[in-house]
């Protein structure tokens, strides 16, 4: 039973922590959603802008100046807790890759085993926490934007939406928060 959830737990930190790595990496977390006719696909992401034309399938990307330049704070913080829970969750996946017990590193020592299994969960519960923070941070401020325009009965032509790589961030965090749970909690 310990072996089969350890393998269930390795498995979805895995894969959600792919999910994360991509969202922080991809560049639609805001995506055009006027219901005019476009002729253009624009998204938004942490690293650049693209703009995708429809008729032809012409993609182009605007890189943002620079890492250190003025950029908006839902940028910023979304890629500071973005990053950092990417690093968490590899660190807790490498982890728990050694206290499986399908490998053979320390196979003369379980309580040392189990143990790395649990500090593997709950590295990667402060990173699941993290990436969900920053992905939620992100929607709220794309959501209050678009809200404070309506309210003031301002258009300006486009408005944004949560894009796919917003989801997939919460996606990805929410799976390695579901990954610690079985790791700390149901492995004892």
């Amino acid at each position: 039973m310990s072996a089969a959830l350890q393998m269930t737990a390795f498995g979805l930190a895995l894969l959600s922590t792919l999910f994360l790595l991509l969202a922080t990496c991809t560049d639609c977390w805001m995506v055009n959603a006027d219901d005019s006719l476009e002729v253009s696909h624009k998204c938004r992401g942490l690293w650049r802008e693209c703009v995708t034309n429809m008729q032809d399938g012409v993609r182009t990307c605007d890189q943002y100046d620079s890492i250190l330049a003025d950029h908006p704070v839902k940028i910023v913080v979304t890629r500071t807790l973005l990053i950092a829970a990417d690093l968490l969750a590899g660190l807790a996946l490498a982890t728990l890759l050694l206290g499986l017990d399908c490998i053979k590193f320390l196979k003369e020592e379980p309580r040392v085993k189990l143990k790395m299994c649990y500090g593997a969960g709950v590295i990667l519960s402060i990173g699941s926490i993290l990436g969900l923070v920053g992905s939620v941070w992100y929607a709220v401020d794309v959501y209050m934007e678009r809200a404070m325009l309506v309210s003031h009965n301002i258009f300006l032509g486009v408005h944004y939406d949560f894009g796919w790589s917003c989801w997939l961030g919460m996606a990805g965090s929410t799976g390695c928060f579901v990954a610690s749970v079985l790791l700390t909690c149901c492995l004892y």
